[in-house]
């Protein structure tokens, strides 16, 4: 008699799932890899993180792309439009806007990282014990997180920046503490849906403190929301100092930030289009870029939005 001939069949592996090693044995991918598969299929994300990468990489070699100095002024050649010398005109001042701008993309990308920063530390940290403990502690956070959230953000932050005094410090400090509700709602309801899951309780009946517990099994099950909202909160928290900047709240004359630029121009809008319009295209361009990566991060780390 023949052997009987054996068929494989062949499957297609979509990561995330599982998928045969060297030993033919099956294992599966971890989730962190999965989203990474899922994050490098977004077009939209990858232009995102492009135009990011373009204006961190410009912030950091500023230095080395100009033969100007941002506070450099030459009333010779004031509000001359783009040309060989000046590739993006220059301001009122006679100083270079392209020089500006890659130095304003230092202090625009600072004040997102330390607002986000912030932001995201307090606010995980309060999200955390208030949906952990619940009760009174629970009330009492949930009922400061609805008292700030209940005024305007940009109202709030310049009331902030009111009583601290305008400078670029104070403003990172303002957008910080405004984008902190936001980032404790969002953890606390994240971590009062998981509170009561199997492995949690397992955990309590094995004697573990609640210390531990929020350390090894709340807060790693949590971090995916809070990387989505950090990203999207970078792009926030820029166009908010620029707001400031604007009002005269933020950085003060001769740092370089971009809503400081567009405020010294608003009377040169007309005369002198170009000193408004690229520190504006500069901002849409980060808050986009932010926003692209924000929207990325959250179809390929939320099991809702996988096909």
């Amino acid at each position: 008699m023949e052997p009987e001939k054996q068929t494989k069949e062949i499957q297609t592996v979509d990561p995330g799932q599982q998928t045969p090693n060297s030993n033919g044995k099956v294992e599966s991918i971890s989730p962190w890899k999965e989203a990474y598969w899922q994050l490098r299929k977004n077009k939209l994300a990858i232009i995102g993180l492009i135009i990011i990468s373009s204006f961190v990489l410009v912030a950091i070699f500023a230095p080395f792309l100009t033969k100007y100095t941002y506070e450099g002024m030459n009333a010779a050649v004031r509000l001359q439009g783009p040309s060989v010398d000046h590739w993006l005109g220059t301001d009122y001042a006679g100083r270079d806007i392209f020089t500006r701008i890659i130095y304003g993309a230092r202090i625009s990308l600072m004040v997102g990282l330390f607002a986000v920063t912030g932001a995201m530390f307090f606010g995980t940290l309060l999200g955390i014990v208030a949906g952990y403990y619940g009760r009174w502690v629970d009330m009492l956070i949930s009922r400061i997180f609805d008292i700030m959230l209940a005024f305007p953000s940009i109202l709030l932050a310049i009331a902030i920046v009111a009583i601290l005094g305008p400078s670029l410090q104070n403003a990172m400090i303002a957008i910080a503490i405004i984008n902190i509700p936001i980032f404790g709602r969002l953890v606390r309801s994240k971590v009062i849906s998981i509170r009561s899951e199997e492995y949690i309780l397992a955990a309590r009946a094995q004697g573990m403190k609640n210390g531990r517990i929020l350390l090894h099994h709340i807060l790693p099950n949590s971090i995916a929301p809070i990387i989505v909202q950090a990203t999207l909160g970078f792009g926030t928290a820029i166009l908010e100092a620029a707001a400031l900047g604007f009002l005269g709240l933020g950085a003060q004359p001769p740092q370089p930030e971009w809503g400081r630029m567009l405020s010294d121009s608003r009377d040169y809008i007309q005369s002198a289009p170009w000193t408004v319009l690229f520190p504006g295209l500069s901002i849409m361009l980060v808050v986009l870029g932010f926003n692209m990566i924000g929207d990325g991060l959250r179809d390929a780390l939320d099991p809702k939005m996988k096909n």
